[in-house]
């Protein structure tokens, strides 16, 4: 059986692996303290920094445009990408417009071009859940991609 069923551990290594990041802007103080766990994480997972291309957009909507050019480049393949951004809710709709556009951008890239995409656009009711998510999030995004990215490999 592949991947990690029934006890097996999942394959972690990432020493041979190319990673697009892809980082909002926008609640910068939270995307970029997601950044730093998930760079932190992508090197404790053996990810070469010189493997790793990190790029910023403005905000979550513009993060599935960015991850498509990424998921395109014929020169330089990606084993996977992530996804890094935060949307914290306001006093409008325009929480759930862009939570429900940047996802399905997010997931429609990684089924289109048939790439892992770890999706840590964390959402949430305030700047408090934000900050207590944010270390756990973009660790958990590093080790979603390369166990992706080396189950996919393999398949």
């Amino acid at each position: 059986m592949l991947g990690a069923d029934q006890g097996q551990t999942p394959a972690l290594n990432g020493q041979h692996l190319r990673i697009g990041v892809v980082q909002a802007r926008f609640n910068e103080g939270v995307t970029n303290a997601l950044r730093d766990a998930c760079l932190a994480e992508l090197a404790q997972l053996g990810v070469p920094a010189s493997r790793i291309l990190h790029v910023t957009v403005p905000g979550a909507l513009e993060v599935p445009l960015a991850l498509q050019v990424l998921a395109r480049r014929e020169n330089e393949r990606f084993d996977a990408l992530i996804a890094l951004g935060c949307i914290i809710r306001g006093e409008t709709y325009h929480f759930e417009l862009v939570a429900n556009e940047s996802g399905a951008g997010v997931t429609r890239i990684g089924l289109d071009f048939q790439i892992p995409i770890a999706n840590a656009i964390i959402t949430t009711e305030n700047e408090e859940q934000a900050i207590a998510r944010q270390t756990d999030k973009g660790r958990d995004a590093a080790i979603v991609a390369v166990e992706m990215a080396n189950l996919l490999e393999i398949l």
